[in-house]
């Protein structure tokens, strides 16, 4: 399915029925022929804004590292990849080399102050709303003082545009189905969109600012979002 070295639809199925977790663990050899795969257009476009800058970097939820791998070139320093799945893990070591992979729980960061950039791709459907705020702070104490989250998402589409329905209904089966299967796939779609985002991350200490991701093709109405940790002298205590 998707591609002829792809996950088939017995494969995927078997992953909505697993935790989410396991899923990943079983969809891990073949995520990278799906387009659940950050496109290389959004990864292109986000190291082109972090050209010239050097330092250390943090992806979250790195899956098979192709968010670490763009952090790796763009940026010269230490960079580590950090997912709590072992299966996926084991693909980005393969095949994005100059990279730690860490195993880890994203809603759990165990770093204080390592690195200057931070980024996330593709994982913000699974992180619930509640769960949000411990995602961001753990980001947020990754970061050295005027370090930056840079993340792409997109504003809140009208209810009635039908891609908008189309997730909408996705979200609404998966509810169901986490209510009567254990144990639970956590993936929604339309997560983490503006302006709720900028508001929740403003709300975790950061100062936010919103940029067109500059991309071409279906990419091009979605927003770059930059949120910067303040330097230290201007930190509330935490």
């Amino acid at each position: 399915m998707f591609h002829p070295e792809g996950p088939t639809f017995a494969e995927l199925m078997g992953q909505a029925l697993s935790s989410t977790r396991a899923g990943y663990d079983l969809l891990a050899e073949k995520f990278d022929h799906t387009p659940f795969r950050t496109p290389p257009e959004i990864l292109q476009a986000v190291g082109r804004s972090l050209d010239g800058d050097r330092g250390d970097g943090l992806d979250v939820a790195c899956g098979t590292g192709a968010g670490a791998g763009m952090l790796r070139d763009a940026l010269g320093g230490r960079v580590v990849g950090v997912d709590w799945s072992e299966g996926m893990l084991a693909v980005a070591r393969r095949n994005v080399p100059g990279v730690e992979f860490e195993v880890g729980d994203a809603l759990a960061l165990q770093y204080d102050e390592c690195f200057d950039v931070a980024v996330c791709f593709g994982a913000f459907g699974h992180f619930e709303v509640h769960q949000q705020p411990a995602l961001l702070d753990g980001i947020y104490r990754a970061l050295r003082p005027g370090g930056r989250f840079v993340f792409v998402t997109s504003e809140s589409p009208p209810w009635f545009h039908p891609t908008a329905l189309v997730y909408r209904v996705f979200n609404g089966v998966m509810r169901i189905r986490n209510q009567v299967v254990d144990p639970p796939f956590i993936m929604y779609y339309l997560n983490f969109l503006l302006p709720e985002a900028q508001q929740r991350l403003e709300e975790a200490g950061f100062g936010v600012q919103v940029f067109p991701l500059e991309a071409e093709g279906p990419f091009r109405r979605m927003k770059r979002v930059v949120a910067t940790k303040p330097p230290a002298s201007d930190q509330p205590s935490r």
